[in-house]
């Protein structure tokens, strides 16, 4: 959890026209990049010009060397998820080192793939999970990961997205599409994973019991019978 630093309050005070704003702006990106992270978005309302710093490269990139200085750079890679700005990586490195489990590496893909399932499920119109499932199973394999390792990283990024999602009607329409989904018989590695479609019954039936119609409940139940051999008691809650 961020709490407020003094220094961080002092510059939320300081106009960009101040002795602050004078500053050239490589000092300015080296003030803003070592205050805490839940302070950027403040500091880049402060002005115009502190706005812009953030919209550019140069800020991401020297965040990125400050707090991932063995992490290199490459424009591209195969696959269809690609890696974007410095801002995108930058995203993208903060999720693989807090949001995904990884014992302790700093793998960007994971991190970037995380950021593409999720843009994918908070669209309007939802692709099928075997599509996006597919898509990031494919990223992987491109990427020279084997099918089983290409499963394995699928299978945690699907569960990260899953339970940070907020909690919220977008969210419950969300699940229960995934839950109604029907079944698709595709070889391994495309199968998808029993734990991710568990941990999806899971949260609709104990995050969002009050969101169900009765008519809804029965069906979604009634599904998950048909998929695992027993369901927990917690799930049984209407």
């Amino acid at each position: 959890m961020c709490s407020p630093l003094h220094h961080g309050a002092s510059l939320m005070t300081d106009r960009s026209d101040g002795p602050i704003g004078s500053l050239p702006e490589h000092l300015l990106v080296e003030i803003f990049t070592r205050l805490p992270i839940c302070e950027w978005v403040q500091i880049s309302c402060v002005s115009k010009h502190w706005a812009s710093l953030f919209q550019g490269e140069y800020l991401w990139q020297t965040a990125i060397a400050r707090n991932w200085p063995s992490v290199g750079f490459r424009k591209r890679w195969p696959g269809p998820i690609p890696r974007g700005s410095a801002r995108r990586r930058f995203q993208a490195l903060y999720v693989c080192e807090n949001l995904v489990p990884s014992g302790g590496e700093i793998d960007e893909l994971v991190g970037h793939t995380y950021l593409y399932l999720k843009q994918q499920l908070e669209r309007l119109a939802v692709p099928p999970s075997s599509i996006l499932h597919g898509t990031i199973i494919d990223q992987f394999i491109a990427c020279g990961r084997t099918g089983e390792k290409a499963h394995e990283l699928a299978s945690k990024i699907w569960l990260a997205v899953i339970d940070n999602l907020e909690e919220n009607q977008q969210t419950f329409m969300l699940l229960k599409h995934l839950a109604q989904e029907g079944e698709f018989f595709l070889p391994f590695p495309y199968s998808r994973s029993y734990k991710v479609l568990w941990r999806v019954f899971d949260k609709l039936f104990t995050d969002f019991p009050d969101c169900f119609s009765r008519a809804d409940y029965h069906d979604a139940l009634t599904s998950a019978k048909s998929r695992f051999q027993a369901v927990p008691s917690s799930w049984l809650g209407y």
